[in-house]
């Protein structure tokens, strides 16, 4: 009977892990749009400025180029760390959830260390409504996803 709540319980925070995760990567690709279209251009025959950062945005401050980045990449992790999830729910069979599990810690990892960046990001102010939703996003999925790895563990 306890498997079978840990299974349901593990459903459901594999639907709302993916939900969010998707909707962190369609913001996080909107702001990675907007930096490439909007961002530092160069003419030829100019030599660029002595501080020039590649990871330039044009919103927010200096910390939304890192966080937006490893947002990205917690994303992308963690809707694979999902579909791994998902074929070890649906045969809840202990030889596919070290597997599952792996990728959870994986995603979980990347997930703090932009929870790090948006921290930092709100710490130094000055950023539009939709960096903040990435922040809280991404705050949110830290927890969520730990509490799917503990799951996946127990």
């Amino acid at each position: 009977m306890a498997a079978n709540d840990m299974r349901s319980v593990a459903t459901l925070l594999m639907i709302l892990n993916f939900a969010m995760y998707v909707t962190l990567l369609g913001l996080g690709g909107w702001a990675m749009n907007r930096a490439i279209n909007q961002g530092f251009s160069i003419g030829p025959g100019m030599e660029l400025p002595p501080h020039f950062s590649p990871i330039y945005f044009p919103m927010g401050n200096a910390a939304t180029g890192f966080f937006v980045t490893f947002a990205l990449i917690a994303g992308v992790v963690g809707v694979a760390s999902t579909i791994s999830g998902f074929n070890f729910i649906r045969t809840w069979n202990m030889d596919d959830r070290s597997g599952a599990a792996s990728a959870a810690v994986i995603a979980w990892t990347l997930t703090v260390l932009s929870m790090g960046f948006a921290w930092k990001e709100i710490n130094l102010e000055g950023r539009n409504a939709t960096l903040r939703t990435m922040e809280a996003f991404s705050i949110i999925l830290s927890v969520t996803q730990f509490l799917y790895t503990v799951v996946l563990y127990g």
